[in-house]
């Protein structure tokens, strides 16, 4: 038997691991199980290149717990370790402080020594143990060993009678981590990091019906047939799927291999995803995955962290941000990569060059499938516009190489329900919304109920407007005006058609100047001037009297500001105001001119601006009241 120390460079390194290398002990049980997975995978190649005498059979690894002796076992049939190979895998380990600790783990992960992780990742289970044993048994004729330490820098090292092939690791689980001896704990913890590990995981076993056995049919004496119960046979219970969808090749999965997969990723959701994006790169960096659109609709707050990070199957965590681009933080599925570390803070990853890179791979990937789903079948992507818009709103405003390809299926819908690219729209309105100035109007409404009236007298003229609804459009509009030469965007109701799109032919006025300077002192005696901006324009006397429009630029920065513009408080803070287009060719407003009396003139400029506000939603409470209550007046 051998006695000695770990070579550690502080006093006890224990205490460092329980405090610096993870944040959360749960993660020991991932860390040797992922250790154990390495040691049957090197194995596995190790046969097939004929470098090992062992035949490789079916291994599985076990985990087993012992509530009586308070012992937890991970037990598995990989390559094993001899003596010399504990020594130099478990021993030789030097730490001189924290940070060298995990700069060693990072470069242990690279290792092409017969154990890999083992090593560092192993020590995690002092998080939770007071003592740890390693049984060993290598692949080759050396016979098996045995190590003992109790949590201090001291060890035994000596020969065990273990004949089988592979690694049983027991741990004596401490006082304070007796959940670890809890079924319930260790099936959640198995669930959550290891349910997609390559290989077999058992825990414990699980009765089914015999599969060769069919149950006899039998008749009573009335003739009444029923069937004998299932004969029930104890298997093992295998917990983890080892090749799940995102392993294998797209050509090989059907649209029924992927729904299947998404109900086992997330056995909650009932609702089917829209499509998936099967990710597959091998250079300059190897990473595959399923994405999948959820159903979004308008929820900006929808819940993140669904997307799910692992390393060679092994999960790390559900939280991608710095990986996965922003704004696909809102879809769900899985991305594997073991270019992506397992141990390292949130900043690391971020700074990580080759995490960069996939980042803005995931970037191109999704934007090209996204085109070719749009080129496929247009129909069925216009159909699922309003359920995606707002992930693809959100990464044309974030990332401009997203923004760039976007040109291609981002889809601007009318308030008709007709879809068109930007490109599309732009041949279709060119020559009739193309103002005095020679700049394209692109008009849209966000509210096809509120802003009715107004879409209508857009449509009389012709124009085609957008219904542009979801609560980030502000800054898509602003990003387009700024990114597409000669355009503007004017919501439907930011002003008098006519003001909106100006044309060269000028309506002549009805009114001369003094007549227009006395009606609009007239109407400023009576209409408040805190909250409405009066506006004198000739227009077809048709057309409304009294108009109610919100000025563009102030709606939209407080639009912004709401949905996080940043330092534009000074607009959130500003009261609502509004023009008052007023049609001086109006009949109606002839006759509030030439009215003699005051009382009669106030109470028609009080009717028609309630009749105004009444259309845009802005008269409530008691002036609603009292203009219901006028209006019955009038009528009798």
């Amino acid at each position: 038997m051998t006695k000695g120390n770990i070579n550690v460079s502080v006093e006890n390194i224990f205490p460092l691991i329980k405090k610096f290398l993870y944040s959360d002990h749960e993660i020991f049980l991932r860390e040797l199980i992922s250790n154990s997975t390495d040691a049957t995978l090197k194995l596995k190649h190790l046969t097939s290149i004929g470098e090992s005498k062992s035949e490789y059979g079916n291994p599985i690894i076990e985990v087993k717990i012992d509530k009586e002796g308070k012992k937890l076992h991970i037990i598995d049939q990989g390559l094993g370790m001899t003596a010399d190979e504990v020594e130099k895998y478990i021993n030789q380990v030097a730490f001189s402080g924290a940070e060298e600790f995990l700069d060693k783990y990072k470069d242990s992960a690279k290792d092409s020594g017969i154990i890999g992780h083992f090593g560092l990742g192993f020590y995690s289970a002092f998080m939770v143990a007071e003592k740890v044993e390693i049984i060993t048994k290598s692949h080759t004729d050396a016979p098996a060993a045995h190590w003992t330490c109790d949590g201090s820098p001291e060890f035994t090292l000596e020969a065990s009678d273990k004949t089988e092939r592979g690694t049983e690791i027991i741990l004596h689980i401490a006082e304070d981590s007796t959940e670890f001896l809890e079924e319930s704990r260790i099936r959640e913890l198995l669930n959550k990091y290891n349910k997609f590990m390559p290989i077999p995981i058992k825990f414990g076993t699980k009765d089914i019906n015999d599969p060769e056995h069919e149950p006899a049919t039998i008749t009573d004496k009335d003739g009444k047939e029923t069937k004998e119960p299932h004969r029930k046979i104890t298997v093992d219970d295998i917990i983890n799927n080892p090749n799940p969808a995102w392993t294998k090749q797209p050509a090989d999965l059907k649209d029924e291999d992927y729904s299947s997969f998404y109900r086992e990723l997330y056995p909650m959701q009932f609702e089917e995803p829209l499509f998936n994006i099967h990710l597959n790169v091998d250079y300059p960096f190897n990473l595959t995955g399923i994405l999948y659109f959820p159903k979004m609709g308008q929820d900006l707050n929808i819940q993140k962290d669904k997307i799910q990070l692992y390393q060679n199957q092994v999960y790390v965590t559900d939280n991608v941000e710095g990986i996965v681009p922003e704004f696909l933080t809102m879809l769900r599925g899985v991305i594997d990569s073991p270019d992506i570390p397992l141990n390292v803070s949130r900043s690391y990853l971020q700074a990580d060059g080759a995490v960069k890179k996939i980042s803005s791979y995931i970037t191109r990937k999704v934007a090209d499938k996204l085109k070719s789903l749009f080129n496929s079948n247009r129909e069925d992507f216009e159909a699922k516009w309003n359920d995606i818009k707002i992930v693809i709103e959100y990464g044309m405003l974030s990332e401009d190489k997203f923004f760039e390809k976007a040109d291609a299926f981002a889809l601007y819908p009318t308030v008709d329900g007709k879809y068109f690219t930007y490109e599309e729209l732009f041949n279709k309105i060119k020559a009739n919304q193309t103002d005095k100035d020679d700049k394209l109007v692109i008009l849209y409404a966000s509210d096809k109920d509120a802003q009715h009236s107004y879409i209508e007298t857009a449509k009389a003229k012709g124009y085609e407007v957008l219904l542009l609804d979801s609560p980030i459009v502000s800054h898509l509009i602003q990003k387009l005006e700024s990114s597409k030469e000669n355009i503007t965007f004017a919501r439907v109701d930011g002003d008098h058609i006519n003001n909106l799109i100006k044309k060269d032919e000028t309506t002549i006025s009805k009114l001369d100047e003094d007549q227009t300077k006395a009606l609009e002192d007239i109407l400023k005696e009576v209409i408040p001037s805190e909250k409405f901006m009066v506006q004198l324009e000739a227009m077809d006397s048709n057309e409304s009297p009294f108009t109610i429009t919100q000025p563009e630029f102030m709606r939209r920065m407080k639009e912004m500001q709401a949905t996080g513009g940043g330092g534009m408080n000074m607009f959130g803070n500003m009261p609502e105001m509004f023009n008052l287009v007023v049609n001086t060719n109006s009949e109606l407003v002839g006759e509030i001119l030439n009215t003699k009396t005051k009382k009669k003139q106030e109470r028609l400029i009080t009717q028609s601006l309630d009749l105004a506000r009444l259309s845009q939603g802005l008269l409530k409470g008691e002036e609603l009241t009292n203009f219901i209550k006028r209006s019955y007046e009038m009528i009798k």
